[in-house]
């Protein structure tokens, strides 16, 4: 079988892209390197002995605004993996017509070329921040959007069109809502960076973790062997197509909670794999008369709830998908 992932240079795409080279994939990747990092592709590369030319793995440099592009990269694939994307609220907040443009006109443009192609899947990656600052806890898939910035607008309108493409061409859709991914090959040098690879980055290096607010904030987070299983099942469950938005969650723990920073969670490589040494002295300091305006644990701005949970029965039921469990670090 032949995959497309889109922005398979990112976070994310770049994990997908590898698990479907070890499982003998064809992969073609679509990335205009915006944000994407070479150095993501050229370790897949020289870690699965990939010589030049080689029919497993194809990178095409483009632009998904652009519809020729997409056409191109469409031709004659099986499955889309969806993942490119400008993320971070921030950024669509300084950005709104970018985010929109690339977001939205460009998962557009990717589904009429899917349509054209007759691709067996287009899976879609959506976003827990078309929840805004909804209070319902869990989360679940009937709770009705409430989006409060441009990014999260962007992701919504996606979901939408994906169902519409469903019920109008046929064109077999499945969107993902993701809470939190983390793990290796996240930035955390980016200013966009997220919770979780900024603690370990800070960990890692002996420093302070700083947490706004009373630390008692908490989010879902998931590791991102999670979600590569999660899309993989997306593309074959037959029951999860046209009107299905599956939310992809493990278990929330409170920013203040260190095993959550030791790794002990949500799954035994958790955090670890990226570096912090078990046993290693933890430091953080909370400023419960700092909290961040409209931002995260971290300082980040964000739509803020105290709490983000998904309820991922659905999800599970569904695909078959269930997430790495939490473990009592020893």
């Amino acid at each position: 079988m032949t995959y497309l992932v889109t922005g398979g240079a990112g976070f994310i795409g770049s994990h997908l892209v590898e698990t479907l080279l070890k499982k003998g994939q064809t992969v073609r990747v679509l990335d205009n390197f915006a944000t994407g990092k070479r150095a993501n592709l050229e370790e897949i590369i020289a870690r699965n002995r990939i010589a030049a030319g080689d029919p497993r793995l194809t990178v095409i440099e483009g632009d998904i605004r652009d519809p020729k592009v997409c056409a191109e990269a469409v031709r004659g694939v099986d499955y889309v993996l969806h993942q490119a994307a400008l993320p971070s609220v921030p950024r669509s907040i300084a950005d709104p017509v970018g985010t929109t443009a690339v977001n939205v006109t460009g998962t557009l443009n990717l589904l009429w070329a899917a349509k054209e192609a007759k691709v067996k899947r287009f899976v879609f990656a959506s976003s827990s921040s078309v929840y805004g600052d909804t209070p319902v806890l869990p989360k679940v898939e009937s709770i009705p959007p409430n989006p409060l910035s441009p990014y999260a607008v962007s992701k919504l309108a996606g979901e939408q069109f994906c169902k519409v493409f469903h019920r109008a061409y046929g064109l077999p859709t499945v969107a993902l809502r993701y809470f939190n991914v983390y793990g290796p090959r996240q930035d955390p040098e980016s200013q966009y960076a997220a919770v979780i690879p900024r603690f370990v980055s800070a960990l890692k290096a002996g420093k302070t973790v700083t947490i706004y607010g009373d630390g008692k904030q908490s989010r879902d987070f998931t590791f991102i062997d999670d979600c590569v299983r999660a899309n993989l099942l997306a593309c074959r469950s037959r029951h999860a197509v046209g009107e299905a938005i599956f939310l992809l969650g493990a278990v929330a723990a409170p920013h203040h909670d260190q095993r959550a920073l030791r790794g002990d969670r949500p799954s035994p490589q958790g955090v670890r794999r990226a570096g912090v040494r078990r046993g290693a002295p933890r430091r953080r300091q909370t400023l419960p008369g700092r909290p961040a305006p409209r931002g995260d644990a971290a300082g980040l701005p964000t739509e803020n709830r105290h709490q983000r949970r998904p309820e991922t029965r659905g999800g599970m039921v569904v695909t078959g998908w269930v997430t790495a469990r939490w473990s009592r670090g020893r």
